[in-house]
């Protein structure tokens, strides 16, 4: 996308908005021991169809559990202040001048972290850097919350020390709990039910390589029962551009439910393909995510992936999508896995992209959540293209 020289600031931006069942191991968890991984056999001790979605919050401050906490006017704006924040950049590394570098100057973001983490650590450390503001890496592990005192006390402590709470975690439990206390925006950093900082980065990337989402077709191979598969459905559903997914695992009924609410609406389409050709043919975006998640112990990961390999992404299911298909995985990859080398590798794979702009895409949301007056009355920036540019978008 080849944006125009960004505007002076004052312009008004218009307002929009495992515990494995296998291996009986046990992760502890700060909330409590829940059941938050998939089995590769998908044997579960729990009804999915009794899990529910996540509860309503009353709260004075505006969230971010999974994308769905987000209209498509938001998340369109946000992904337009994203692509002024990168280009700006960019440009700074010339001229030693970053229009945003003081956008958030002053704020403080705590980041806890109970799973592991390299892209989502290091590009809120950064983008909050970058942004005037600083970053606090918090470590669950090895210091839990919810244990010397409540976690409703805690919540209220840290929403009068900081001005955003960014929490990666095993369970939903967990990023409600903080959500259902805090008077500071709450941002869920992953947990087992979504992954909405990760759907913006996919966003922006598909505006930069395709120039818009409308129109779009999206085919997800692998695991169906994940975090990223749940808000992938629910991106599809609230942009309003087709998903096909193939692959295995229960979808928990709230996720369709979820879904339903927006496609009724819109007419975007979600369906479950019997085969990875199926689901691919004509597409315009192929998706996969690893099949080894954490935690997943060693001595299933033959048996897993001998249970996803009918739906790898090769280079013979790559050529039966459409001929400008790009390939995305959120990563970490592995090659030989959910897609061959020759695929990650190749000219249509836009991983690298992808996974560069979880930096600009987290950095115009962290703005929109914390700062929003800034967000809408400083940051004028040009609207995203209305369709595909004729040439090769800059990168």
């Amino acid at each position: 996308v080849l944006l125009p020289a960004v505007p002076t600031p004052g312009a008004r931006l218009p307002q929009g908005p495992f515990r494995c069942a296998k291996s009986g191991m046990a992760a502890p968890d700060w909330l409590g021991q829940y059941d938050n991984a998939t089995s590769f056999l998908y044997t579960r001790d729990r009804d999915l169809s009794a899990a529910g979605g996540l509860p309503a919050i009353k709260s004075s401050a505006k969230h971010l559990l999974t994308i769905c906490s987000l209209t498509k006017e938001e998340i369109a704006n946000i992904l337009r202040v994203a692509l002024a924040m990168k280009q700006s950049r960019k440009a700074f590394f010339a001229t030693g001048y970053d229009r945003f570098s003081d956008t958030l100057k002053g704020f403080s973001l705590l980041t806890l972290f109970e799973k592991p983490s390299l892209r989502t650590r290091v590009s809120l450390e950064v983008g909050m850097h970058q942004l005037g503001g600083q970053a606090i890496f918090y470590s669950i592990g090895d210091s839990p919350l919810g244990v010397k005192e409540s976690i409703e006390d805690t919540g209220r402590v840290l929403s009068r020390m900081c001005q955003g709470i960014t929490a990666r975690v095993a369970s939903r439990k967990s990023v409600v709990a903080l959500a259902e206390v805090s008077s500071v925006p709450v941002i869920n950093a992953l947990d087992d039910y979504g992954h909405p900082m990760q759907m913006l980065a996919d966003l922006l990337t598909i505006v930069e390589h395709k120039g818009t989402w409308e129109g779009t077709t999206m085919a997800y191979f692998g695991d169906l029962e994940n975090n990223v598969t749940y808000d992938l459905m629910r991106t599809a559903a609230v942009m309003g551009y087709n998903l096909n997914l193939a692959g295995s695992g229960e979808i928990e009924p709230a996720v369709w439910d979820e879904c339903k609410v927006h496609t009724d609406k819109n007419g975007a389409k979600i369906k479950i393909c019997k085969t990875a050709q199926e689901a691919a043919t004509g597409v315009d975006v192929i998706y996969c995510d690893s099949w080894m998640s954490y935690g997943i112990p060693k001595a299933e990961e033959e048996a897993r992936k001998a249970l996803f390999m009918p739906f790898q992404v090769d280079a013979a299911l790559l050529k039966l999508a459409a001929p400008d298909c790009i390939f995305m995985n959120c990563l970490p990859a592995a090659r030989g896995m959910e897609q061959t080398a020759e695929v990650i590798d190749g000219p249509q794979s836009v991983v690298f992209d992808q996974a560069e702009n979880r930096l600009h895409a987290q950095k115009a949301m962290l703005v929109f959540l914390m700062s929003p007056l800034r967000f809408g009355e400083i940051l004028a920036v040009p609207e995203l293209p209305k369709k595909k540019p004729a040439e090769k978008a800059e990168k």
